[in-house]
């Protein structure tokens, strides 16, 4: 069911808000004509109008999904016979004077060019509830990313974006499960799965890994300079933000071992279903209150036309028989 064409609220709901107050009602009765109730269910199905359908949705993670993938498996691929993969220490061996192969700058140029694409599409893509967190994620790995090329950073630049392409595989095939097939069993088994690589990825291996790599052992090799503080307060950045998503992440959970988890946490149709979901529930609360006045104002009016009816019929009913037994 959509909204009914109608130039003026249509002109209040993309200029002004897709909320009006109660003042903003009044004035829009006046100005189109129409009443409260014609007024509120247009706005109502305007924003469901408005809201993302599920083949969006499906195609936003299968995109992120498909580059994930490339991404992982082109840095594993690269890195699996490095030695800084088994031995961090190598991260700062002959620092500053570290040679980068090929590959290593392709890798990074695909990570940057992926990460700079999503904050430009930001404000077309689907806003979510964490959409101020968003920015700051994709500000932040940008500049660490080009912080991290710029002042040689490669090898643990390279881990850092190897660590968090491994949890965001599982977390956009979750997506694209439950927003394209449906299939449920599957969706939820990967859920918990990503659930398990995200808290060990980004809470145990980076901070006791990658941070402690950067701020401890680096000092092993040279002393600390200006780009030494730049580069873990971006690090920094990132982990805050990784204990926000957990608790997102585990709230979740909580409503998933509960059998209430019906929609992402992130999604932008939390608000909107819930204050619409509400407003209905207040009209049929409404009607229904309004049906049993009615009722109730009926009844006595009709109990009383039955009384004196039944009184008519009874006293017809006596004079009858009188006139009988005369």
């Amino acid at each position: 069911m959509t909204a009914e064409p109608s130039p003026k609220l249509e002109s209040f709901y993309t200029q002004q808000s897709r909320r009006p107050t109660q003042g903003d009602v009044v004035n829009l009765m006046f100005l189109c004509g129409k009443s409260q109730r014609q007024i509120e269910t247009w706005f109502r199905l305007r924003r469901q109008q408005d809201r993302p359908c599920q083949t969006r949705k499906f195609g936003e993670a299968a995109w992120r999904f498909f580059f994930y993938l490339v991404a992982f498996i082109a840095g594993l691929t690269c890195l699996v016979d490095a030695p800084w993969f088994w031995d961090l220490r190598e991260c700062w061996r002959q620092y500053p004077v570290q040679p980068m192969q090929r590959v290593h700058y392709w890798y990074y140029m695909l990570e940057l060019g992926f990460y700079g694409s999503l904050l430009l599409r930001i404000s077309v893509d689907i806003k979510r509830k964490d959409f101020k967190e968003q920015v700051v994620h994709h500000l932040a790995t940008i500049f660490l990313l080009s912080f991290s090329y710029c002042a040689n950073y490669i090898r643990i630049g390279t881990l850092v974006m190897l660590l968090h392409d491994s949890s965001d595989i599982l977390l956009e095939s979750a997506k694209m499960f439950n927003y394209g097939s449906g299939w449920r069993k599957v969706c939820d088994t990967l859920f918990v799965v990503f659930t398990v690589v995200f808290l060990l990825t980004r809470l145990v291996i980076f901070p006791s890994k990658i941070i402690h790599t950067t701020l401890v052992l680096s000092m092993e090799m040279f002393q600390p300079f200006a780009g030494y503080y730049c580069f873990n307060l971006l690090l920094m950045v990132l982990q805050a933000l990784h204990v926000f998503w957990a608790g997102l992440i585990l709230r979740m959970v909580y409503k998933f071992l509960k059998g209430k988890l019906e929609k992402d946490e992130r999604s932008d149709e939390d608000t909107d279903l819930e204050v619409d979901r509400g407003e209905e529930v207040q009209e049929g609360d409404y009607y229904q209150k309004t049906s049993k006045d009615t009722q109730n104002y009926k009844l006595p009016p009709l109990s009383n036309s039955c009384v004196l009816n039944n009184l008519t019929n009874h006293r017809a009913s006596i004079a009858d028989n009188m006139r009988k037994a005369q």
